[in-house]
């Protein structure tokens, strides 16, 4: 049997698992049930288990003090007020905590913004053990809305249910895993289909639509833009970006590793190893472009291939001046690479996920094929990786500003040199070959980053 407590009319309480450890209730023994002040809130989730998120500005008359929440519905009734008004409201389940002790109650989400008190206890939330003197207040210890500015308590904040969205075009192993994934930690997760988003640009309030409706305030969009829609779908998640929602790669980040020309000279700013690359626009120049890269053989690859397609290993010089004559003759944009011999059609895939190399795995190419694609024949199988490795996948998808990369590295004899920085890397191969979580991975930065951070500390009185 818990500790008998004695209530005033108004108490100090805690409701730690919407991550409100401070809260000043005004107890009225009227209501039935309690009421909690809320704003923006918004039903998400499947249809069979609902979910709420809103905001709660904890202290009055401090509304850049916002606490972003989440819970199961439990309940949706109609409550009628102290002044006869009628409103139905969401109900939730949560946990009362004062002194030390902690039960559940239910509890209402509505606007008390008028109110000096930011929640009510109602009659259900005050148990048996609790006796109440009406004429007193502050019976129980006092807390501190200092709380709110401490790093430790937004440390301990719980996980909240997150709104997500999902950029593909593609229902494959990549998007069903996240799909699964998020559902599995309590999240709704939406796929969306790039190519049928549209935007309404406004400097007041920018929009994405999507089937005729505005799309929802997304907590965080994944973008999986294929390559066909990348300047477009590049464009829907600046969009998100202008609104304010966090992506886990943004669009500069995509635009400028997708353009392999770009993200050569991107790595070479940032003095990261890779092969000699060249590129020339004039066809006068071909005999000085192999002459850039050395000796053949050397790769002609194509600046928009994805997945090996577009990419030709010439054995003799004048095996690339024909390919890089055909390729003219198509009025195609492509580059003249180094071929690493050493690299004997291997190449060691990186996993970078918010500046961690949480994975590797080795790609070795089909009999006769150079290319080490796993969509081309390849086959997988896990790596350890050198330090330094180590070190330049996570500087490649750092010089992009990428947090989900996929770093293909070439071990050569002068050490490791980047292939390419793949910004919507597959998961099936990763996690088969190193029976890893790897989505889950990606889920715990998300959670992380996604998460809103109390407003710069202004003195209360």
């Amino acid at each position: 049997m818990p500790d008998p407590l004695n209530f005033g009319w108004e108490e100090w309480i805690s409701l730690p698992d919407l991550g409100l450890p401070a809260l000043k209730a005004k107890v009225d023994t009227g209501a039935r049930t309690s009421a909690l002040h809320a704003s923006e809130i918004e039903v998400f989730g499947p249809a069979a288990k609902p979910k709420v998120r809103f905001l709660v500005h904890p202290v009055q008359n401090r509304d850049d003090l916002s606490i972003a929440c989440s819970a199961p519905i439990v309940d949706r009734r109609e409550v009628t007020s102290s002044n006869g008004e009628a409103e139905t409201r969401y109900v939730i389940s949560t946990r009362l905590e004062v002194s030390g002790q902690s039960w559940p109650i239910e509890v209402t989400l509505t606007n008390r913004s008028g109110m000096t008190s930011r929640m009510l206890l109602g009659r259900q939330a005050l148990n048996d053990h609790i006796s109440i003197s009406a004429t007193e207040k502050r019976l129980q210890p006092d807390l501190s809305y200092d709380v709110y500015h401490s790093a430790a308590v937004r440390r301990e904040a719980p996980k909240r249910a997150l709104r997500i969205a999902v950029l593909s075009r593609e229902d494959n192993y990549s998007t069903r895993r996240l799909v699964e994934a998020g559902e599995k930690r309590g999240h709704a997760v939406e796929v969306i289909d790039t190519a049928r988003c549209y935007m309404a640009i406004n400097a007041m309030a920018p929009e994405v639509h999507y089937d005729g409706k505005r799309l929802p305030r997304y907590d965080a969009v994944i973008p999986r833009i294929g390559a066909s829609v990348t300047t477009y779908g590049c464009a829907v998640i600046r969009q998100f970006e202008t609104i304010g929602t966090y992506c886990v790669n943004g669009s500069a980040g995509i635009l400028s590793s997708r353009d392999k020309l770009h993200a050569h000279q991107v790595l070479a700013s940032q003095r990261i190893g890779m092969p000699v690359t060249a590129i020339a626009a004039s066809p006068k120049d071909t005999s000085n472009l192999m002459q850039l890269v050395g000796t053949a053989p050397v790769i002609v690859k194509l600046l928009e291939s994805t997945q090996g397609k577009g990419v030709v290993l010439a054995e003799t010089r004048k095996a690339a001046e024909s390919v890089v004559d055909a390729f003219r003759g198509l009025k195609a944009n492509f580059l003249v690479q180094q071929f690493v011999r050493e690299a004997a059609g291997e190449d060691i895939r990186c996993l970078v996920i918010g500046g961690k190399v949480v994975a590797s795995m080795k790609r070795t190419g089909a009999d006769g094929d150079f290319r080490s694609n796993l969509h081309r024949g390849g086959t997988a199988t896990t790596v350890r990786i050198s330090k330094i490795e180590r070190e330049t996948a996570v500087r490649a998808a750092r010089a992009f500003g990428l947090g989900l990369a996929g770093v293909d590295l070439l071990r050569a004899s002068d050490g490791p040199k980047v292939l390419e920085v793949n910004s919507s890397p597959g998961f099936e191969g990763i996690e088969k070959a190193t029976t890893r979580d790897i989505v889950g991975k990606l889920y715990d930065e998300v959670e992380a980053r996604a998460k809103p951070r109390p407003a710069r500390r202004r003195r209360v009185a």
